[in-house]
């Protein structure tokens, strides 16, 4: 595999993104539409770009990857909106997408080659977004998400905060990827040339209650009590994470690239989360 050092173009240089950005070789530029956000970026690698100076980003564009995290509206995605034809100065487009596009599989496994059926408008958007994308450069990569997780983002937080519940529902789970596992996995897959769709998360889909209560035993704190999923006070965005139920597969990743996760279950990134505060 060839270490590339071509520029790295972020629209939507967010949590996952500029975790990508510490380990790209290359330059790296990124959106940025306020001075607020532009300020986030301070101590990284990447270097902001105003989203009103067009021509600025034609130009940095040209020849760059370009990593797309910005997510959806109900009008398009932004990225597609802004780049139009320009999108294809990019040498490739890499879009990250969720693991919502293949709906509820009943706990069954979701594979790069399952049908698409997203049932949430949010999934729905991913979904259109991706089409688009595919129609709009010869060199594109799907990136299918399923829930990310990370210093200052995971259970371990919600535990300490007294935010954590464990909602039970009999026979659920969520695949997860800790955000440098994403940042390796892109990686992989940027200087591998894969093209294609390619579903990226760890070894193990588990209970989310499991998580909750493992993250409190490593604080040395007991555990929120259970819940009910029937009884439980959930927003309906929180109620309709609980409408799908998969397990994601990484095998197709892993044979195109060799990449492997650093932490293959929560258990490993929820230690290594830990021990970083340290």
């Amino acid at each position: 595999m060839t270490v590339r050092s071509e520029p790295l173009f972020l629209f939507g240089p967010g949590y996952s993104a500029t975790a990508l950005s510490e380990v790209w070789q290359g330059p790296v530029y990124g959106t940025v539409r306020s001075e607020k956000s532009q300020a986030t970026l301070t101590g990284t690698k990447i270097t902001p770009i105003p989203i009103s100076e067009k021509q600025t980003i034609f130009q940095k564009l040209e020849g760059a990857h370009l990593l797309v995290s910005a997510p959806p509206s109900e009008v398009g995605c932004p990225a597609l909106q802004l780049l139009g034809d320009q999108a294809k100065r990019a040498a490739s487009v890499t879009y990250l997408s969720t693991t919502g596009v293949y709906g509820d599989l009943n706990g069954g496994w979701a594979m790069e080659w399952s049908p698409v059926r997203p049932q949430s408008d949010r999934a729905q958007r991913r979904a259109t977004a991706e089409q688009a994308w595919q129609q709009s450069h010869e060199q594109v990569r799907l990136v299918r998400l399923p829930g990310i997780y990370g210093p200052g983002r995971s259970a371990l937080e919600r535990v300490q905060a007294g935010k954590a519940r464990r909602i039970v529902k009999p026979g659920q789970v969520f695949s997860r990827i800790h955000v440098d596992d994403i940042a390796s996995g892109l990686n992989a897959l940027l200087n591998s040339g894969a093209l294609g769709a390619f579903n990226l998360c760890d070894d193990e889909a588990a209970p989310p209650q499991d998580v909750i209560e493992f993250a409190a035993g490593l604080l040395g704190v007991s555990p929120p009590p259970e819940i009910r999923f029937q009884e439980a006070d959930l927003t309906p965005m929180g109620r309709s994470f609980y409408t799908e139920c998969k397990r994601v597969a990484n095998a197709r990743i892993k044979a195109a690239t060799g990449w492997r996760p650093k932490y293959p279950t929560y258990r490993e990134g929820l230690r290594a989360i830990l021990e970083q505060r340290d």
